[in-house]
């Protein structure tokens, strides 16, 4: 379904509009290399997206003028939504798929040419991944986000290494937070697994806190001892989570970035279906408690009095996992500062 231009139209570009948030973007990645392998892209999406893109991807907001014209009736008809859209020889769209006027306006100004797919998979059991895949009738396969870490921001975390004595110790991220309070595991729950790296490995802990934890607080604990990484932009978060030894976070769009940068993920599972959102990566964990209500809807996560599939995920377990995990394998038989070889 990728398609494919002709000699005539080799300089245009195909438009990708895709409305997610940064989990969603990292599991869309193997989608968006397929599309930009046949032509350059122009993707309509958040702008921090830009910092995770080739060079062959253009970058423009997803919120931009002719886009929003097409929710408005008889949008279609305004020559400047027209003008945009004719310079583009393919586009696919996972935004509006489920708002008829949207899909009529959208395929009305492209003359047939726009693909439009649901952003969420119609069926259960289909990995987010791999949903965006067979959008475009990409070959089967397991569909494995990656990120390259950009130069500039290699040398940054080199700098920060340097500046805060990382080398020759390992170094554990802990992101506790994410975009839905009731998916977190219990912050006193992070702060002893912080205490069992600096008993057992030696290590230093580097906690990552956006945009929504630093408004909620809390985590004055958690960070003591600790260096803290606060709203950092994501070309610079990609480099320092691809340099730990061990990220462990909840079901969020940092655990998914930390899998594709090529960190040691450990990701945590409560109400959320770890079949369609577990990270990908080459080393990745999903650490999840069995409880007969999970995982849940959003509703029923919203309104749980007693979040025990997070809660009673007590960290002896999760250490135990940990422990036994072979990516840590060398770190568990010295018992002290020695980086993972990854």
């Amino acid at each position: 379904m990728i398609a494919t231009s002709t000699h005539q139209e080799s300089s245009l570009r195909s438009l990708i509009l895709f409305p997610g948030a940064l989990g969603d973007f990292v599991c869309f990645l193997p989608t968006l290399n397929r599309i930009e392998n046949a032509s350059a892209v122009d993707l309509c999406a958040r702008a921090e997206f830009a910092d995770l893109v080739s060079s062959r991807v253009r970058l423009r907001s997803v919120d931009r003028y002719e886009i929003s014209r097409l929710f408005v009736h008889q949008g279609a008809e305004d020559e400047r939504v027209r003008a945009f859209f004719a310079g583009y020889h393919a586009v696919y769209s996972w935004t509006g798929s489920g708002l008829a006027d949207f899909a009529a306006q959208l395929t009305s100004v492209t003359q047939g040419r726009a693909l439009l797919f649901p952003f969420r998979p119609l069926q259960g059991g289909i990995h987010q991944a791999d949903h965006f895949l067979h959008c475009i009738a990409a070959p089967p396969t397991i569909a494995l986000p990656c990120i390259s870490v950009k130069p500039e921001a290699n040398r940054w975390c080199e700098s920060y290494w340097q500046r805060h004595a990382l080398f020759d110790r390992p170094v554990l991220a802990l992101a506790p937070g994410s975009g839905a309070r009731e998916k977190n595991w219990p912050v006193p729950w992070f702060a002893a697994i912080a205490q069992w790296w600096r008993q057992r490995f030696r290590g230093s802990i580097i906690v990552i806190l956006g945009p929504v934890e630093e408004e909620r607080a809390g985590y004055a604990t958690l960070c003591r001892d600790a260096l803290e990484v606060r709203s950092l932009e994501l070309a610079r978060l990609a480099a320092l989570l691809a340099r730990c030894d061990l990220y462990l976070g909840n079901d969020s769009g940092i655990t998914h970035l930390a899998a594709a940068a090529g960190a040691p993920t450990a990701a945590l599972f409560g109400p959320s279906n770890a079949s369609q959102w577990a990270p990908r990566g080459k080393y990745v964990m999903t650490l999840t408690r069995r409880e007969e209500c999970s995982p849940c809807t959003v509703a029923t996560m919203k309104g749980c009095l007693h979040r025990r599939c997070l809660v009673a995920m007590e960290p002896g377990a999760v250490i135990r996992q940990l422990e036994q995990w072979p990516v840590l394998a060398s770190l568990t038989r010295l018992g002290l500062g020695s980086s993972v070889n990854h």
